[in-house]
């Protein structure tokens, strides 16, 4: 059934368009595939992945570490999706954003901050996000923001009283029972931490790739989060499931994924018409499928209508930037779907 998968994703490593990756595709209670493909370099020996291998979930980190918090917090009335992001950060000087703009990325804010090295020191981050001027009212567009994310970081911090890493951790992490997910791995995590972009003359390894992130110290709202494929396989099952209790209420997680704003609930992108956007989950998926990507070449697809859960962690910066991975994954995803479902 997997074969035309497992023979794509093996060419990919073969042409070296990865360095390699783990992939799990499950449908609840019918199916389950995982594999480990390809190596990479730590600069010192070359190292196969293994379905334990931990990556850098890069912007994985937005919907698994911060959306779930701020719902948590919501749904034990710590705060409200409706409230201004100002009163949790005075020094904001938008009274018109919410949170619930910062999570459907619909605040007006920039995409991002002008580049900075990694070897810049002293880069306070949070400082640089609060001074950006809107580039639209809060509510009309939809703009892809690390910084409303770095934002809702520090509301959930302000909140919980907690830094985001002990508040994550005790409020999704622990509960769910993924062990393997956490900020700032130790050494013993690096050990079987896929290695990312050779940066400054040597690979980074167990350490964020996102420059802002690791200014802010590797802990952060749109960035910084570390995981393997089976803790990331059961947090989308929670979502897949979430009818039978867990973190979230269900109306809270209901309301995650309804009413988009052209493609973004809160946090998920929500696929709507799949021909109107190039959804990173390809062009034969379902309406209401809803999923993330990282940059660092990791995504995490779900589609409840046929219980459908597909995750793909790659180190894809392991080759540079200006890697396929983008074109790769709808290729993936489309692929899989056609396996299950067409054939």
């Amino acid at each position: 059934m997997m074969d035309n998968v497992d023979k794509l994703v093996q060419g990919w490593v073969q042409e070296q368009k990865i360095p390699g990756g783990v992939l799990s595709v499950t449908i609840k209670n019918k199916f389950q595939f995982f594999k480990a493909y390809g190596a990479y370099s730590d600069g010192k020996e070359l190292k196969s992945m293994a379905l334990d291998t931990i990556f850098d979930l890069a912007s994985l980190t937005k919907v698994v570490s911060t959306l779930p918090a701020i719902l948590t917090l919501a749904a034990a009335d710590k705060l409200s999706l409706e409230h201004k992001v100002k009163t949790y950060i005075p020094s904001f000087n938008q009274d018109q954003v919410t949170i619930r703009h910062l999570l459907m990325h619909s605040s007006g804010l920039p995409a991002d901050l002008p580049a900075e090295p990694r070897s810049m020191q002293g880069r306070r981050v949070l400082d640089d996000v609060l001074k950006q001027e809107l580039l639209s009212p809060a509510g009309q567009q939809v703009v892809y923001s690390d910084l409303g994310m770095i934002l809702l970081g520090e509301i959930i911090s302000t909140v919980s009283g907690e830094s985001l890493e002990q508040y994550v951790r005790k409020a999704v992490f622990e509960p769910l029972g993924m062990t393997d997910t956490r900020f700032n791995p130790d050494e013993a995590v690096r050990t079987r931490t896929a290695a990312t972009e050779f940066v400054d003359e040597a690979y980074i390894v167990g350490e964020v790739h996102d420059e802002k992130c690791y200014h802010l110290g590797g802990v952060s709202g749109s960035a910084g989060l570390f995981s393997s494929i089976f803790d990331l396989a059961k947090y989308a099952d929670f979502w897949l499931d979430s009818e039978k209790g867990g973190i979230i209420p269900l109306p809270f997680i209901q309301a995650a994924l309804s009413k988009p704003l052209l493609n973004r609930g809160l946090g998920w992108e929500v696929l709507g018409d799949p021909q109107a956007i190039p959804y990173s989950c390809g062009t034969l998926w379902g309406q209401g499928s809803f999923g993330h990507t990282g940059f660092t070449g990791t995504s995490l697809w779900i589609d409840p209508s046929r219980e459908l859960i597909v995750v793909f962690l790659t180190n894809a910066v392991h080759f540079g930037r200006n890697n396929p991975i983008r074109h790769l994954r709808r290729q993936l995803h489309d692929e899989i779907f056609s396996s299950l479902f067409h054939s």
